[in-house]
């Protein structure tokens, strides 16, 4: 360490740490290989073979990751000589190629300050790699391969190019299809008029009004918009030839010339992380090169196959909103405020008109150059393949969700291919989401569904004859807590058979999931947010712990193993002292604001005095009795709150956002599927007269079982609020 005996300074140690780099650099590069394989792999799974980013898309993550895989390419003074270390070289520079392709369909999303900062962040990295390569290629650092990296250096310089100047149409395109979503939103409530009064069917009819919700989602998506423009599939071409001219060099390299290339002997200071570097960073380049890809491939079959030929000048004619955002700066004035002088104000204005002419032209090339080139494999394909096409047209009028596909200008042709795909990957979401059916949830609902009356436990579970514990009135009611606090006593019956009580807990724990989904949309205003966390609380004591706040359910069930009644008596009296000690601190607030272990207690001591009246009465015997009596109330209670399942799904369609709108659509697709044997299961039952509100809290149940003794028979719950009678209603 230090300087020698000479006094020079000693660097026999500098290069030790290199092949850990090299570790570092390939290490990076799988990671980065691996967010691109999960985006590959979620398109194949859900049929979106467009391949949206979501793991791997361009912000400071990935571009800090870039940085680090590069390091080789960058590198300007380590001696390379090897075979593997020249191809190293290579791999890091289609590396970004793979990069840009992959990460393009994620401008959609991003605003414009974002998509600013992480295009010149990505514009130095690209420009300090090409320079750098170019330098090592005057310098003789790189001594083979030269016209493969000049080629990959011209890609990489287009593709960036490319990816710029697609991402100045963004704003543009959200804008336009914005404005034909409301119009599609509009044109499906016409089908609904106000005086339409009809009942409609259930599950079918909400799975066609999903669809038609689905298709205006996922076609005026960001990221699909931008996944399916021209610029977009070219650059996946473009990302095909660099990952082709990678495989040539290496097939030369190791199977055809080996000899004729000239390596030089000897190893470099990264020594044998190298070829670690090259085989992960080829592997990825592999991976990543596959959406691109299809992405192109896509484009020249859907050309190829929708048999609608268009003359040249209408194939390569630019549409409008390429330059949209272009021409409206250059008609903006320009305010430089720092600026006095009419003289220099005008050079300003001048100056200002001549770069965006600039970027106005080229972005015309670009387009046509897309375009000509897409044109151009699309008419030696057709040629080659003519006997072999199919009419895809011949079934465009018979598909009712035609007129939601939302399209730019230039886009007709697709529109079929998209209603189509789309309605395919909607029948693929539900299908998906029937394999993921709450199965201990079906089998409490089918095994109470002979003894239930209705949804009458949605009123008995709470009388009307237990004592008020305080005079400012009783919380409302949310569907969770009452579900949770008669689990809780179903846990404390003694001489229950414990896989009874196994089954019971998992079926109400399925159905928390969908409970909680269902309050987040229904409960608008918060007025049960405490009872919701209350719920929350309570069920994580009694899933986890077997306990109801600080009370061992199993310890009390043993202390009592052959008189329900004193257990039922006990968790009342604890609940009430529980009660009592925290209201004194509590006394001013409303109802609805009470703490959660107010609420909890509150529920507690009112269910168990109920149950406790019944069983006194005699209208519950023995402990199987009165749990089957717990377990029907849970039932009615679930079956209940699933009535509100049309409005929930209608509620998700209904996301406003830009940037959500499609994964809420998407996740009521799922929903639907996943709760489709339910719905036919709460069919089966009548369902009283209510509205939308009503069905929506169970004290609206309540009250009506209140007030009308002789129930009504209606029709079936899961036309009760279908998603075009919801949209009406909400608006």
């Amino acid at each position: 360490m230090g300087c020698d005996g000479h006094g020079k300074l000693s660097d026999e140690e500098f290069s030790k740490p290199l092949p850990w780099i090299g570790v570092y650099v390939a290490a990076a590069s799988l990671i980065c290989g691996a967010a691109m394989f999960t985006d590959l792999l979620r398109g194949f799974r859900n049929r979106r073979f467009w391949f949206p980013c979501k793991s791997f898309s361009l912000n400071a993550t990935t571009l800090t990751f870039l940085a680090v895989c590069v390091k080789l390419s960058v590198d300007l003074n380590t001696c390379m000589p090897s075979r593997q270390d020249q191809l190293s070289k290579l791999s890091s520079n289609v590396f970004v190629c793979t990069v840009m392709a992959n990460s393009m369909p994620s401008l959609g999303f991003m605003v414009t300050q974002d998509l600013l900062m992480n295009l010149v962040a990505l514009g130095i990295l690209v420009i300090t790699d090409v320079v750098n390569i170019c330098i090592q290629l005057g310098t003789g650092a790189i001594y083979v391969f030269p016209q493969e990296h000049a080629l990959v250096i011209v890609l990489t310089l287009l593709m960036f190019v490319i990816l710029s100047f697609s991402a100045i149409t963004v704003p543009a395109t959200k804008r336009f299809l914005e404005f034909r979503y409301k119009k599609s939103y509009e044109l499906a409530l016409k089908q609904c008029p106000l005086y339409q009064t009809e009942r409609r069917g259930g599950f079918s009819e909400l799975k066609e009004d999903l669809m038609k919700f689905w298709m205006m989602a996922h076609t005026c998506s960001p990221q699909f918009v931008m996944a399916r423009s021209v610029t977009c599939t070219t650059s996946g071409f473009l990302c095909f030839l660099s990952a082709v001219t990678l495989a040539e060099a290496m097939l030369r390299s190791y199977f055809i010339q080996p000899q004729s290339l000239g390596f030089c002997s000897g190893d470099s200071d990264y020594k044998w992380s190298t070829t670690l570097v090259l085989v992960s960073q080829t592997a990825v380049v592999a991976i990543g090169t596959v959406a691109p890809a299809s992405r192109w491939f896509t484009a020249v079959n859907l050309r190829c196959s929708s048999g609608a030929y268009k003359s040249l000048r209408d194939e390569l004619r630019v549409e409008t909103y390429w330059i949209e955002c272009l021409s409206e700066k250059k008609e903006h004035p320009l305010n430089f405020w720092m600026l006095h002088g009419r003289r220099s104000r005008k050079l300003a204005h001048d100056v200002n008109r001549c770069i965006l002419d600039l970027c106005i032209a080229i972005q015309y090339g670009i387009v046509f150059a897309s375009k000509f080139l897409r044109f151009i494999v699309v008419y030696c394909v057709s040629k080659i393949f003519l006997t072999f096409r199919t009419n895809s047209g011949s079934s465009a009028g018979s598909n009712p969700t035609r007129e939601y596909v939302l399209h730019l200008e230039g886009e007709e042709e697709m529109v079929n291919y998209m209603a189509r795909s789309n309605r395919e990957a909607t029948n693929h979401l539900i299908q998906k989401g029937r394999k993921k059916q709450p199965q201990n949830l079906i089998e409490l609902l089918e095994a109470t569904d002979p003894i239930s009356k209705g949804f009458e436990g949605i009123l008995e579970f709470d009388s009307d004859k237990v004592a008020v514990l305080t005079p400012s009135g009783e919380p409302p009611n949310c569907w969770a807590l009452p579900l949770v606090t008669l689990t809780s006593i179903a846990a404390s019956l003694p001489n229950i058979q414990p896989c009874l009580l196994k089954k019971l807990v998992k079926a109400v724990n399925e159905a928390l999931v969908y409970v909680k989904k269902f309050e987040d949309v229904l409960d608008i205003e918060g007025e049960l947010a405490n009872s919701r966390k209350a719920a929350e609380v309570v069920w994580l004591g009694v899933d986890l712990y077997h306990k109801w706040l600080n009370v061992d359910l199993r310890k009390l069930c043993k202390q009592h193993r052959a008189r329900p009644q004193e257990v039922l008596k006990e968790l009342a009296d604890m609940a009430k002292k529980e009660f009592n000690e925290s209201w004194e601190k509590n006394m001013g607030l409303k109802p609805s604001r009470w703490p959660i272990k107010i609420l909890a207690a509150n529920s507690m001591y009112r269910i168990s005095q109920t149950l406790l009246k019944k069983h006194e009465s005699r209208n519950i015997g023995t402990e199987d009795t009165l749990f089957k009596e717990v377990e029907r109330m849970v039932s009615d209670i679930v079956a209940g709150c699933f009535c509100n399942t049309a409005r929930v799904v209608g509620m998700q369609c209904l996301v406003t956002a830009v940037e959500v709108r499609e994964a809420s659509v998407r996740e009521a697709a799922m929903h639907l599927g996943r709760t489709e044997k339910i719905l036919e299961i709460v069919d089966r039952r009548c369902i009283p007269a209510l509205s939308h509100h009503k069905v929506a809290k169970i004290d609206g149940w309540r009250e009506y079982y209140k007030t009308n003794k002789c129930i009504s028979s209606t029709t079936h719950p899961s036309t009760q609020c279908t998603t075009r009678q919801l949209i009406l209603t909400i608006n």
